[in-house]
C-alpha cells in the first residue's frame, strides 16, 4: 500500500515528519560532517523559515505530542523481569580447612 500526503508519496518515518513540517529534518538537527559554511547556511535558512511562520515550533509540538500518543503503548510496552532469588552461601560442611 502506498501513502501519499498532498501528492507526495510518503515511504519512510523521514518522509512523513518532512511533509508534516513542510521542512526536512536535516534542516533543524543538521547533517554530519557539515562544515561550518554549512551550518551557518542551514540555520540561517531556518531562521528565515521562523520569521515566515512563527507557529511553527507550536506545530512541531503538535505533531511530535500526537506521535507520542498513537505510539506511546509500544514506547512504553515495558516488561518487569523477574528477579532471581538471592544466592544462600553453600555450607562447607566435610570440607578440609
Amino acid at each position: 500500500m502506498r501513502t501519499f500526503i498532498g501528492g507526495h508519496q510518503a515511504v519512510s518515518a523521514n518522509d512523513f515528519v518532512e511533509l508534516a513540517l513542510g521542512t526536512p529534518v536535516e534542516l533543524w538537527l543538521g547533517v554530519e560532517g557539515e562544515s561550518e559554511e554549512e551550518r551557518a547556511a542551514r540555520l540561517d535558512a531556518a531562521r528565515d523559515i521562523l520569521a515566515d511562520n512563527p507557529n511553527l515550533p507550536d506545530e512541531v509540538s503538535r505533531v511530535a505530542a500526537e506521535a507520542i500518543e498513537v505510539f506511546a503503548p509500544e514506547l512504553f510496552n515495558v516488561i518487569p523481569l523477574v528477579r532471581p532469588a538471592a544466592r544462600r552461601p553453600r555450607s562447607r560442611k566435610g570440607a578440609a580447612a
